[in-house]
């Protein structure tokens, strides 16, 4: 896991209107409060926290070398100047890149006009030997990553992943040609830079620099499971600046409350309003593969002050099933009466073996299925075949399939490589905990945490980090102290140990002003309170009670603070398996097509909610997220199975909601967290109510005023 940027100055960036979440005029006071002049001073200070290892800079300066051709008739001399791009032996201007300071040679004269500065944060938990970023291959390409490659591209034990990667790009065709298109490098089988990067498995953002080409290549997987900010170029301030968090506000630990006589309304916190009026505009980057192409501006244009342009352009994944994954179609979607009518249901085995024997190709007249169109022939013979699987000896439920995939991607996301396991064993062995769980003692908690027993070798302690507002008595706090006992019951062996992480929103002053600047730009006070609690989670500093962890002769509550670097959550859950109050209402209002939609809304813009806001709060204790529901076999699994298997929301919830993760739950014996209720974070951890006390009131007032799609902001005075 690495913190990443980069500052591209002295170039004019076009064509990003397309991309950006906000167009048109800026909101009211935005460049009042916008601190020009980003510097890479903001930015070291921003990404530190999240790469411990090593914080490194590379920079690059793009030169218009200019060769003036002197030639004399009647004692005078007229001087032609031509710029292009390319760098060869019978082009006089051209623009190269280099590291270093500019020169000057022999009639050649050497102009800095841009500058890329890039960045890299390191925290390494993969390969042999320390690989700080920014890195650099023998051809001047430059890459910054953060990531977790899991498959797609071969990543040796002895080997980092951005290095692999660095390596694999390497070998990318560099043809200027539309980037590629048509090019004979491509027809000779070379790969493109998004041929690459379509292959990954697993969560990163990355800004890459092709020096050959002098292309800009940036971006973050298709589900965004790594952060990745932008500011796009304005009038005020024409730098391009990409980054894994933006930088934090200007105040200080120390600072005292905001009176209510500062201008803001009763009831904000003024603390938090401040540092949210003084952000810079930054946005979420969707999710995808981008590219600028620099280039010298034509010479009808050179009277502008950059003398570089590149247009920003979004390239397709060329990966077939990482895209049928970001269309999210469901196969098997709606058994209404109206599909099963003509065949009727129960089916009789009769039936079911016709239809079963057509949909695997037999040479049955579509007659037979009396009434029915080709359209509905064949989607009923689906239907029917995979009924059929049932009744086939070996036949594997869709609970099961679902164990399967979750068990293997738990499995990739806690191999302990070389380098980490290292540095684990400068401590005691018998107390390491390299692994964290985000811990509610809820249903998807409880399923990782079980997973994780399996896949982690017994002599290491597992942390289960959970974060009260309410003392012992926040929903979550109970039942982690349940789903704790249910764990040491199925697995006895494994030393558990529950962070009990306890904390009170008015001594959180300086905490909320900085969680502010890292949910950014996320900015209601929902997002505020998610990013919060999961902060401190993150943090892991709390109190571990020896009595309910069965810590031998250590039974006394006491101070502990959590280490590990990896830490699990459950993301993703609710979305694939129909978790949220409102795919209820979705149901009840639409039936299953409904409920299909709002679920597809919800996976294709978990990046922009979810995924980003999530990373940059734990990341900045320098930990590691990882989601094992958001691998891509498991989210493949989870599209092959029908969606009443997956929600029967006609059932009461604790039963019909997620329904198939509860069938997981009870296949690993978790027989009490099968039947718990979904709670968020804010509310389990009782966070929402105390902010709704301290914001509004009283949670009375706080749902009249919708307070947790409240815009947390300083009023007009």
């Amino acid at each position: 896991m690495c913190g990443i940027a980069l500052i591209l100055s002295g170039a004019r960036i076009v064509g990003f209107d397309l991309y950006r979440e906000t167009h048109g005029s800026p909101p009211p006071g935005t460049e009042a409060v916008y601190q020009p002049d980003l510097s890479v001073g903001d930015l070291k200070v921003a990404l530190r926290r999240r790469g411990p290892n090593e914080l490194s800079i590379r920079k690059v300066f793009l030169q218009l070398r200019t060769t003036v051709s002197v030639e004399k008739d009647d004692d005078e001399k007229d001087k032609q100047e031509n710029s292009c791009l390319w760098l060869e032996e019978t082009v006089k201007y051209c623009i190269s890149s280099m590291s270093g300071a500019v020169d000057t040679k022999d009639g050649v004269t050497t102009e800095s006009i841009a500058e890329l500065d890039f960045l890299g944060a390191t925290l390494q938990l993969r390969g042999i030997s320390p690989a700080f970023q920014p890195l650099v291959d023998v051809s001047g390409n430059i890459l910054v990553f953060n990531g977790e490659i899991f498959g797609g591209l071969q990543v040796d034990v002895d080997s980092s992943d951005s290095e692999t990667l660095l390596h694999a790009l390497e070998r990318c065709c560099s043809c200027d040609s539309e980037l590629g298109k048509a090019c004979s490098c491509i027809q000779n089988g070379e790969k493109t830079v998004p041929d690459i990067l379509s292959t990954i498995r697993g969560p990163w953002a990355l800004i890459y620099w092709q020096k050959k080409s002098k292309t800009l290549w940036f971006g973050r997987d298709a589900f965004g499971r790594r952060s990745l900010l932008v500011h796009w170029p304005t009038s005020d301030e024409p730098q391009f600046v990409l980054s894994s968090v933006s930088p934090a506000s200007p105040f200080r630990k120390d600072s005292g409350s905001t009176s209510a006589t500062d201008g803001f309304e009763p009831g904000i916190d003024s603390n938090v309003a401040s540092t949210a009026c003084r952000l810079c505009n930054w946005e979420e980057l969707p999710c995808g593969i981008y590219s600028v192409h620099l280039k010298a501006q034509k010479a009808i244009e050179q009277c502008v002050r950059e003398k570089l342009v590149g247009e920003v352009r979004k390239h397709e994944w060329s990966n077939l099933l990482l895209n049928e994954l970001i269309k999210w179609e469901r196969t098997f979607l709606d058994p209404s009466v109206e599909e099963f009518s003509t065949i009727g249901l129960p089916l009789q085995m009769e039936q079911l073996a016709l239809l079963s024997k057509a949909s695997d190709g037999m040479h049955h007249d579509i007659a037979d299925l009396k009434g029915l169109t080709v359209k509905q022939a064949n989607f009923q013979s689906d239907i029917a075949h995979s009924l059929m699987n049932n009744l086939r000896p070996g036949y594997t439920q869709p609970a099961e399939k679902v164990l399967i995939s979750l068990r293997e991607s738990v499995m990739r996301r806690t191999t302990l490589d070389t380098i980490y396991q290292t540095a684990l064993h400068e401590g005691k062995e018998e107390e390491l905990a390299p692994i964290a769980l985000l811990f509610s003692g809820g249903l998807d908690s409880m399923i990782l945490a079980v997973l994780l027993d399996q896949c982690l070798h017994q002599k290491y302690t597992v942390d289960l980090l959970n974060v009260s507002f309410d003392g012992q008595l926040a929903p979550d706090r109970v039942s982690a102290r349940m789903g704790l006992r249910e764990l040491q019951k199925i697995a006895p062996c494994r030393r558990w140990q529950l962070v009990e992480i306890d904390a009170t929103l008015s001594d959180l002053t300086w905490e909320a002003k900085h969680v502010m600047s890292l949910i950014h730009p996320a900015k209601t006070y929902m997002d505020l309170n998610i990013g919060i609690a999961l902060w401190l989670a993150a943090g892991g500093d709390g109190w571990v009670d020896g009595n309910i962890c069965n810590l031998g002769e250590d039974r006394c509550r006491h101070r502990y603070k959590s280490m590990a670097q990896i830490l699990l959550l459950g993301s993703g859950a609710d979305e694939q398996c129909a978790g949220y109050g409102r795919h209820r209402t979705r149901y009840r209002l639409g039936g299953w097509v409904a409920l299909h939609e709002e679920m597809r809304l919800d996976m294709q813009r978990i990046w922009k909610r979810n995924m980003g806001r999530d990373d940059r709060c734990i990341s900045d204790h320098g930990k590691e997220a990882r989601f094992p529901f958001l691998d891509e076999d498991v989210i493949k699994t989870l599209l092959e199975i029908p969606l009443w298997e997956i929600a029967e929301l006609d059932k009461p919830s604790g039963r019909g909601d997620k329904k198939i993760l509860r069938e997981v739950a009870r296949l690993l014996g978790l027989e009490g967290a099968a039947v718990l209720p979904k709670r968020a974070i804010q509310f389990g951890s009782r966070i929402a109510r105390e902010s709704n006390r301290k914001n509004f009131g009283c949670n009375r007032a706080a749902n009249q005023a919708s307070a947790g799609s409240v815009e947390i902001r300083q009023p007009e005075k």
